[in-house]
Parts: structure tokens; sequence; C-alpha cells
């Protein structure tokens, strides 16, 4: 993954696109995309999505978007015991 697009606010991004089975239209079929893309935009993510409907049979039913950062400051979690001698 590419540093210096990190360093611009991309951020790593999974959607879980549902469609319908071009021969069993009454199916759906899971596909999982993954990225660095732009939020909230997500550009990356609507240009394969314009590839799919121009080019793919099988018919868009619905898209889950998530997103993280990945370079991200240091958090120390609630329980941790941190002891210097």
């Amino acid at each position: 993954m590419s540093l210096a697009l990190q360093m611009r606010d991309y951020r790593l991004t999974t959607a879980e696109i549902l469609y319908h089975m071009p021969d069993h239209p009454g199916l759906l079929q899971a596909y999982i995309w993954q990225e660095l893309d732009l939020a909230p935009k997500f550009p990356a993510l609507h240009k394969f999505l314009d590839f799919w409907t121009a080019n793919l049979d099988g018919k868009l039913h619905s898209v889950r978007v998530g997103q993280a950062k990945l370079i991200t400051p240091p958090r120390w979690a609630a329980g941790q015991l941190l002891t210097l001698h």
C-alpha cells in the first residue's frame, strides 16, 4: 500500500457488494472489494461500480462500505499495565 496515498488521507476501504446472479436473478452473490480510497466520496469505488454496471451481467443489489485509517496515533487500551524499572 502506498504510504504517499495514506499521507494524503486515503483510507483502506472495503465494500461488500451484493448482486443478483445472472442465470438465477432470485439468488444473491457477495463480492468483496478492497482498495485505498478517499473518503467520503470514494472515487475508486465509484469507478469500479460504474465499470461493473457497464460491463458485467450481475445487477447490483446493495453495497456496504467500511473504511479505516491505516496510519493513526498510538492508543492505550483500557486495562493495560505499564511497568518501568
